[in-house]
């Protein structure tokens, strides 16, 4: 087992296994409220077979977050592996450089790229902060609007019952992301499977992840050198500007990278999302009504639901560089320690009612976006996407509703995101 420095069972003691299972897809796992109330710093047993620490209440996992001890260096000797593949899953991995003399004209160890924590990852962060501004998101939204009523058209032409996650909540992000980056429509179909498989816990086998990373790697870095040689009106060749200045301090493989990431974070999440908002709202019917009728509700509607989600995924693991207290527990050096976003987002401490779902939650610090320097970047084009579906599903759709129970609604399995297999929907 990698993780010695966390605390030992005794020989009656069991270790759960992590993720939880949980009554229903739309449903938080009994453990999240068992565990907050009395153990907030508990031992988990990962789907590699090694044990980390799970936080679960709102005070130590927003702090944790924004501790510089509390590193995103998983790739450490002794971190837990998070995945049951042979390397431990996408958390686990180290980028590497392409050749070692980038590494080396970067100033950085040949093996890989320090982008995920210190200095090397605050250059970073300022060098995408200015790119992917909200002036460019804002400048989306008339696009994304207009994709999602193109979408909703062609499921309405298919006729009902339909699968919304199919028919808009997948398509969507991966369609605007692949427009932000300037990737042709033609490859629009191939980033799915390409993402699933670096968010990878149980799902694939090693051989699957590594051709597929190989593929994917590969497609981008081709894509970045095409916008080098001709560059557009996207994000890519922007930052592909950046890599040839003078000052620029981004190398080419920190770009492939960077725009890997982008294209899996920034479709991934979201489009789970979609159809997770949708089925919460349609689940009990009053909340749909509700905003139906008040759209001034539904900028509030999405934070709630962002914060309401019960079904979001692993959370975030973090590597404890030192010995650390977090509440009335000490961490040790070398352990790892994962973030429950979601349970922390129903703590009764933090939040009032936070099992019920008030959308007009006003104000919302939830972390579904995490917190302090790590916390997402692509969050305010999530949030533009999720504003602009639900307005035009109201517009559009004002009688929608779920086509089955939704008790029967199924999770996706065995991914580092969590969502729903499907939404089957009426109109």
């Amino acid at each position: 087992m990698n993780n010695d420095n966390a605390p030992q069972a005794t020989v009656n003691e069991a270790v759960p296994s992590y993720p939880f299972d949980a009554p229903a897809a739309l449903d938080p796992p009994p453990e999240w409220d068992a565990l907050r109330d009395g153990c907030p710093v508990a031992r988990v047993r990962m789907a590699s077979g090694d044990e980390a620490l799970l936080l679960t209440r709102y005070a130590d996992v927003r702090g944790l977050l924004a501790d510089p001890r509390f590193t995103h260096s998983l790739d450490k000797p002794d971190a837990a592996r998070i995945a049951s593949s042979e390397r431990g899953g996408v958390f686990n991995s180290t980028p590497t450089y392409e050749r070692p003399d980038e590494a080396e004209a970067a100033g950085e160890p040949a093996g890989g790229m320090s982008l995920r924590s210190g200095a090397g990852h605050a250059r970073w962060r300022r060098l995408m902060s200015r790119s992917f501004t909200a002036k460019r998101v804002q400048a989306l939204r008339p696009r994304i609007e207009g994709l999602a009523h193109q979408l909703v058209d062609d499921m309405v032409a298919a006729g009902a019952p339909a699968d919304l996650t199919a028919h808009l909540g997948l398509p969507l992000p991966v369609f605007v992301i692949c427009e932000l980056l300037g990737v042709p429509a033609e490859h629009r179909d191939r980033f799915p499977y390409w993402s699933d498989t670096m968010l990878n816990l149980t799902r694939y086998e090693q051989a699957e992840i590594d051709a597929a990373a190989r593929e994917f790697q590969g497609f981008m870095s081709a894509h970045v050198r095409a916008k080098r040689a001709d560059p557009g009106d996207d994000l890519i060749s922007e930052l592909a500007a950046v890599v040839d200045s003078r000052d620029g301090r981004m190398t080419e493989a920190e770009l492939v990278g960077t725009a890997q990431g982008l294209l899996v974070a920034g479709h991934e999440t979201t489009a789970n999302m979609i159809g997770k908002m949708v089925a919460m709202l349609l689940a009990e019917r009053s909340r749909w009504e509700r905003v139906r009728a008040d759209r001034s509700l539904v900028a509030s509607t999405v934070e709630e639901a962002l914060r309401f989600d019960a079904n979001p995924g692993f959370g975030i693991p973090r590597y404890v560089s030192e010995q650390v207290r977090v509440g009335d527990e000490t961490i040790g050096a070398g352990s790892t320690v994962i973030t429950n976003l979601a349970a922390a987002n129903r703590d009764e401490r933090a939040f009032a009612d936070a099992e019920t779902m008030v959308l007009d939650r006003v104000p919302n610090p939830h972390l579904a976006f995490g917190a302090g320097p790590h916390s997402c970047l692509g969050q305010s084009l999530a949030r533009v996407e999720l504003q602009t579906v639900l307005t035009v599903l109201l517009d559009r759709l004002p009688d929608l509703r779920l086509a089955v129970g939704a008790g029967e609604l199924r999770r996706r399995r065995g991914l580092v995101v969590g969502g729903l297999e499907e939404l089957p929907v009426r109109w």
